[in-house]
């Protein structure tokens, strides 16, 4: 039997010779707890080992890589919110060793693809994705997500990345509005702004699609 394959998703923040020592700071923080949300889309939990890097750079794993996209959606919506931006890159295969306390000395396919895969996507990437035997429209979603997102607001941002943060059970307005200290009205003006329902469908329908296709077993 083959090895299960992973996503291992490799960022690092945009223009972060601009930020100062405390916003990086605030960005790995947010990037790190988004991390700890995601363990919890599989059963069981499965930590994703989330290691920071070289100060702007980070890296962590999705066990399931049928999530790859939603979660590098929901790590962009948060980087937005705080006015900043991550360029994301997933790379999907298997993997030698997950390191021996982080990431930093792990290896194997998914590592290789990932991290070569973001040093080749040049400064206006936000979101690549690769794979052996990768379909080219798998890019192309991940290209049109990272142009919508690029038009978010910071107020649409964050209520779009609550809205998306499980495919596991879908947030409502009134808890993300209790969250935010907003009214559901005003949740949804932001939400129906981002275009949430729409990502949120294409994320579904991709998800289902690349289960299919035997990426990942959670149905």
């Amino acid at each position: 039997m083959s090895a299960a394959a992973i996503a291992v998703l490799t960022g690092d923040l945009v223009a972060s010779t601009k930020r100062s020592a405390d916003q990086i700071a605030l960005a790995m923080r947010a990037i790190e707890a988004a991390a700890a949300k995601f363990s919890t889309w599989h059963s069981p939990a499965r930590d994703t080992r989330f290691t920071r890097y070289r100060g702007d750079g980070w890296q962590m794993v999705i066990a399931e890589p049928q999530y790859a996209l939603r979660a590098a959606v929901v790590i962009q919506g948060k980087m937005i919110a705080l006015g900043m931006e991550s360029r994301i890159f997933a790379g999907i295969g298997t993997s030698d060793s997950l390191g021996s306390g982080t990431l930093a000395d792990a290896s194997g396919e998914a590592f290789v693809r990932s991290g070569q895969g973001l040093d080749s996507m040049g400064d206006a990437g936000r979101i690549g994705i690769d794979k052996d035997g990768i379909r080219p429209e798998d890019q192309l979603i991940a290209d049109l997500l990272g142009e919508r997102m690029g038009r978010w607001t910071a107020a649409q941002a964050e209520a779009a990345a609550m809205q998306l943060a499980s495919p596991l059970k879908i947030t409502t307005l009134f808890e993300i509005g209790k969250e935010l200290n907003i009214s559901p009205q005003a949740v949804n003006d932001r939400v129906r702004g981002a275009g949430g329902a729409t990502i949120a469908s294409v994320l579904r329908r991709w998800e289902g699609l690349k289960v299919q296709e035997g990426w990942g077993t959670t149905k």
